[in-house]
């Protein structure tokens, strides 16, 4: 269909430069969010129900791992000309909003290069620019850090795999396994 270019009424076609979203809407995720993971955080649920060839449940390696035990480092921690951390890794991104009681775990990955990985493209940088800038346009405050275990196998197989049980586990809204979930409102490739 084809627009009358005379005409005084906006084109149909027209698309929006962005997402419009509210502060009451954004927090509604957020809160959502938070309820889902807030049990975790308390330590008091491990539900992958994974037991590995061994006997071992999943959920040791899970609890093993405690987001807010590790030190928390600016999203530019790449850009620092001595990284903290180097060698095999898993990385966990997250927010701090005041309104909560805990935060809000947004994204887990695995790196075997814990001083590289953030340099250059990474899926993970797109979201939380675009989470940033809906924070910023509702003037919602926001602390985001990154934080890294480095307990890790080096074997990037059981790596990927223990990435994977924690994915499960937290279910960030950011990770490609679990973005359909959580329908991001601040990103049109939800």
């Amino acid at each position: 269909m084809q627009g009358d270019l005379f005409s005084s009424a906006p084109l149909a076609s027209t698309p929006t430069p962005d997402l419009p979203i509210t502060p009451d809407q954004l927090q509604a995720w957020q809160q959502q969010l938070h309820d889902f993971q807030s049990p975790h955080f308390r330590r008091d649920v491990c539900d992958t129900g994974q037991v590995d060839l061994f006997g071992e449940s999943s959920c040791d390696a899970v609890n093993a791992i405690n987001p807010l035990a590790l030190t928390p480092l600016p999203l530019s921690f790449w850009r620092w000309a001595d990284s903290p951390h180097r060698g095999a890794a898993i990385y966990l991104v997250l927010d701090r909003p005041p309104h909560l009681e805990y935060p809000l775990l947004l994204y887990v990955g695995e790196t075997k290069a814990a001083d590289q990985r953030w340099k250059g493209e990474h899926d993970c940088k797109a979201y939380l620019a675009a989470y940033g800038e809906a924070l910023q346009r509702c003037q919602m405050a926001h602390q985001l850090s990154i934080r890294f275990y480095t307990d890790v196998p080096s074997d990037t197989r059981a790596r990927r795999r223990l990435e994977q049980q924690l994915i499960q586990h937290w279910n960030p809204p950011f990770n490609k396994e679990t973005r359909q979930r959580w329908a991001t409102p601040f990103t049109a490739d939800t």
